[in-house]
């Protein structure tokens, strides 16, 4: 029982109270009109009137929908069982006058009702509409909101008002100039500043109207730093060839600064793990400028030559390096599809993708969530395993690079699976005066099927939310290795706070709900030192070789990685 309270009260903190006192009054109002019905059922004129009444839940929420979704089409979604259930007021003054079918109607009624209320309540999401105030009091409305609610703030040492104050001049300008991208940066810059991957931006204008500063150019290649400190060139095409300019080549000044110096410059962008941050900004580099730009590099006879670059139209490099780092496939439904997929990548070793944490079902993720485990998920994981040791498994590689996350405990069962003990998964809880406190706790309860089994994990920095609890968890085990160039990514509380800006132009969603660890602290999200909490086990270099084969070749660097590494193990 103490679970199911704790579940129920991390909800309800999750939950807007003003709009539970909106769904409340169309309740009560039902309510009430029931009771009136079984008074006046008897007398005509009186029903005639009450038929009347029961369309007082409509216009409480044709009120709410002007006040609170009209402008932001997608709120519409969040409130539409509290919309539902005012329609359902109007099937027993549909049928009062037929007593068998208005009691089926009054029962069905009540219990339609309550189903509805129950998938409001437990949908943990504050939507704010700030469409019909101007840029700049949409912009406060926002940092007054985030302040309350991001429920970060002070375990990343957040002064919103401090960030407030340095980007409401941008702010104004968009003001003043009617230019949307220009608010849509200052946002997105202020946003970046939380280093947190679950707060989102999301911009609606006229792109080819509008400049965005964030629109990278393209010069014909992207950059990488290898674990010697060099930078150089990759995913190259002809135009920079022709210039001297290939795959491997070591770039030494962008525009006649130190490409590093050049790189700092940029800021960041908006990575929780600042090591992972620095992997991915001179990539940012190789699209910054003007129409032209200046590159130094070393040539094949070891001079520094220095060459004009113009930026090509049509290009896709800065995406073609990205997805290649990541290993990431450019349609985002090869990755999802792949997800539990599993194969012999040998006679020896076995391979598991574990893309997302979703059964397909949201009401069977929310069961799971809110349970803290998946009997589904678990069987499905044992299946999996089983049917590669019948093939021969001695060793697995899990691959969950790019996990977009979703519901941990379905994660967490393969740990269970893997695990000869139980261990700690994370704590729902809530943030109170400053503070955190634990409602509930979910461990992972040890199966221990494959607990012998020798396991390398990979996971790389869009490992994120429940895919980098799962990791975590995962890390802790002593057969299982968490391996990757990169870091996991450091987001791991629970989103549901949105926040719409004038005019609907940006939008902010941000997290809300708070998971802890066995400490009571956030659980995976970094401090203000950026320093990643779930960091690698073991980091796979990154030499001139290996950014050959994973940019040049397009091979997977990593899992040949993996798989070496088992058979040294």
């Amino acid at each position: 029982m103490d679970k199911f309270f704790g579940a129920l009260g991390f909800m309800l903190a999750n939950t807007d109270k003003i709009q539970i006192i909106w769904y409340g009054a169309v309740l009560l109002t039902m309510l009430i009109l029931a009771v009136l019905h079984h008074r006046l059922k008897h007398y005509e004129r009186e029903m005639k009137l009450w038929k009347k009444l029961c369309l007082i839940p409509l216009l409480i929420t044709t009120v709410h929908y002007f006040v609170y979704v009209w402008g932001v089409d997608s709120f519409l979604r969040r409130y539409t069982p509290m919309y539902l259930t005012a329609l359902l007021a109007l099937l027993p003054a549909m049928c009062a006058g037929l007593k068998k079918s208005c009691k089926a109607v009054s029962v069905i009624t009540g219990a339609l009702s309550v189903v509805f209320a129950a998938y409001f309540f437990t949908s943990s999401t504050k939507p704010h509409n700030f469409t019909r105030k101007s840029y700049t009091k949409s912009f406060h409305a926002m940092v007054r909101e985030m302040d309350r609610s991001y429920v970060l703030k002070e375990w990343k040492d957040i002064d919103f008002y401090a960030l407030e104050d340095k980007y409401m001049p941008l702010v104004e300008e968009a003001e003043q100039e009617k230019d949307p991208a220009k608010l849509a940066d200052a946002v997105t810059m202020f946003c970046n500043e939380l280093h947190d991957n679950h707060v989102r931006v999301g911009a609606d204008y006229d792109f080819e109207k509008y400049s965005s500063s964030f629109m990278l150019r393209d010069y014909g290649f992207s950059m990488v730093q290898l674990d010697s400190g060099e930078v150089i060139a990759v995913c190259t095409d002809a135009a920079v060839n022709e210039l001297g300019i290939n795959d491997g080549t070591v770039i030494t000044k962008w525009d006649g600064e130190p490409v590093l110096q050049a790189a700092e410059k940029i800021g960041d962008c908006g990575q929780p793990v600042k090591a992972n941050d620095e992997r991915e900004i001179l990539a940012e580099l190789a699209g910054t400028g003007g129409d032209t730009v200046k590159v130094s590099f070393i040539d094949s006879t070891g001079r520094e030559q220095t060459a004009e670059l113009t930026a090509l139209e049509n290009e896709h490099t800065y995406d073609d390096a990205l997805n290649a780092f990541l290993h990431c496939p450019e349609d985002m439904r090869e990755l999802i599809n792949s997800n539990f997929s599993a194969k012999m990548l040998d006679d020896k070793c076995g391979y598991l993708v574990l893309s997302a944490e979703t059964t397909g079902s949201s009401i069977r993720d929310d069961i799971s969530f809110y349970t803290g485990k998946s009997k589904w998920a678990r069987e499905l994981f044992r299946e999996r395993l089983r049917d590669l040791r019948d093939q021969g498994m001695e060793y697995l590689v899990v691959d969950m690079r790019n996990n977009v996350g979703g519901c941990g405990p379905i994660g967490y069962e393969l740990c269970s699976l893997l695990s000869d003990k139980d261990i700690y998964a994370m704590g729902l809880g809530v943030r109170k005066n400053g503070g955190y406190k634990r409602l509930t706790t979910q461990m992972i309860r040890s199966d221990g099927e494959f607990a012998d089994l020798k396991v390398v994990v990979l996971t790389n920095c869009q490992c994120i939310s429940a895919g980098d609890s799962t990791a975590l968890c995962l890390s802790r085990l002593p057969n299982v290795t968490l391996a990757g160039i990169t870091d996991p990514n450091g987001s791991g509380q629970i989103t549901g706070g949105c926040c719409v800006l004038s005019g609907g132009i940006v939008s902010v969603n941000y997290p809300i709900g708070l998971t802890l660890n066995e400490n009571d602290e956030p659980d995976i999200d970094t401090r203000a030192d950026r320093i990643s909490r779930d960091p690698v086990e073991v980091r796979i270099p990154l030499d001139y070789d290996a950014a050959m084969r994973i940019f040049r070749d397009k091979e997977d660097h990593e899992l040949d990685w993996a798989v070496k590494y088992l058979e040294n193990e």
